[in-house]
């Protein structure tokens, strides 16, 4: 079965609010990867997906109660599913971190707002279809 997105008021209103959320979590990110690499040295995709993954949880409980106002009680499986299309994020983010910083030398900095970016969509949609469904 194909699933049909309209956009409707409702879609609208979900994926601006989504972006907010995800524009939050740039700080949490960002904080944490900074904090990470340049103050305690720490390898650049620990660091990286620290970040990222902190950005994660602060992102789920946002969204979850913010974004799609979800009454779902098995909120753990919730997490769950959300964890795992961040795992896949993650994946995609260090994947474009990596070809843009390590192979075409383009900052750090600015191959990770690109990861993001793109990261983003992929969570969007992701999260819209599966994760808050109900």
């Amino acid at each position: 079965m194909l699933l049909a997105i309209t956009l409707s008021k409702e879609f609208v209103f979900k994926f601006l609010r989504f972006g907010l959320v995800g524009f939050s979590g740039i700080f949490v990110d960002f904080g944490t990867t900074y904090l990470l690499k340049e103050k305690l040295k720490i390898h650049k995709y620990v660091a990286n997906s620290a970040g990222f993954l902190l950005a994660t949880i602060s992102n789920y409980l946002l969204n979850r109660y913010w974004t799609f106002q979800s009454q779902d009680p098995k909120a753990f499986e919730q997490f769950g599913k959300f964890f795992g299309i961040a795992l896949i994020g993650l994946l995609f983010n260090n994947l474009i971190i990596y070809i843009l910083n390590d192979k075409l030398k383009i900052n750090f900095y600015l191959s990770k707002v690109f990861a993001i970016a793109a990261v983003s969509i992929w969570n969007f949609f992701a999260n819209y279809i599966y994760t808050f469904a109900g």
